[in-house]
């Protein structure tokens, strides 16, 4: 699943294509990822120009001239800028635009949503109101999971991929992070010290600095959209390795929350009850 870093990759690169175009038409194939009125999302972005393409956590935001067109890629969706051919048999959302070009959503599991709703409607009539902070956001301090993590007895490792505490964590990420803050993903988030807490701020900041920067990660299914491939899978220490870059120990992968998590045992420290 694409996560803050491929979100940002997508954003980057289709902010350079399609800002100041319309779009002259919408066809959608696969109405069930329409979370607003179809027909009303339809007919109301015929004539709308793209006027910034913005992220919150994993979410995109197109805004047009009166709407902004919200959108998840969930697990596999990607986004692709073409000449205008047919649609193949996975591209379920097609825009055309002013200059003769399609912008294409791809879904092969058809998991992803769209929602479209007036401006003043982003943070009301779609999920973004219930978002968490992101880890870049000044807002997400020590104070602040702390008292969210206060009543959570789950292990960290869930706690960290609920949006609505920090936005932007994945499964990738989250196991990047406990590793890099040294804490068991079995720990659970009420038991965590002060100074956890606060490692898993900076961690979170520079793990998913670094992979902006590096334009994500590429790994099994997911590729950023428009053919673009990150290259942050090569800095990854825990996640889908076989043996611990620091102490060299076997890497260990157990389920959590229904999750592969990745993590090692001498590294990260034990449960602690």
């Amino acid at each position: 699943m694409p996560e803050l870093p491929e979100v940002e990759t997508v954003k980057n690169v289709l902010k350079k294509d399609l800002i100041g175009l319309k779009i002259k038409k919408v066809t959608v194939t696969c109405p069930e990822m329409i979370k607003t009125d179809i027909k009303k999302f339809q007919k109301d972005l015929i004539g709308e120009e793209f006027k910034d393409i913005k992220r919150y956590g994993k979410w995109l935001v197109f805004e047009t001239t009166n709407y902004d067109l919200v959108s998840h890629l969930r697990m596999e969706g990607k986004y692709f800028y073409t000449d205008k051919v047919e649609p193949s048999k996975h591209e379920h959302v097609v825009f055309l635009l002013s200059n003769g070009k399609v912008l294409r959503y791809k879904d092969v599991r058809k998991f992803g949503v769209m929602f479209l709703v007036n401006k003043d409607k982003l943070f009301i009539d779609t999920p973004l109101s219930k978002l968490g902070y992101e880890p870049f956001n000044k807002e997400l301090t020590k104070a602040y999971l702390k008292e969210k993590f206060k009543n959570k007895r789950l292990p960290i490792k869930t706690v960290l991929l609920d949006q609505e505490i920090i936005s932007g964590l994945g499964n990738i990420y989250a196991n990047e992070v406990l590793f890099k803050s040294q804490i068991s993903p079995f720990k659970k988030a009420n038991l965590l010290s002060d100074l956890e807490i606060e490692k898993i701020i900076k961690s979170s900041k520079e793990i998913l600095s670094d992979a902006i920067k590096l334009g994500g990660t590429t790994i099994r299914s997911y590729t950023s959209s428009l053919g673009v491939s990150g290259s942050y899978q090569d800095k990854l220490l825990v996640h889908m390795q076989h043996t611990c870059k620091v102490c060299k120990s076997p890497i260990k992968v157990k389920k959590i929350g229904g999750r592969s998590t990745y993590y090692c045992e001498k590294c990260q420290k034990v449960l602690d009850e």
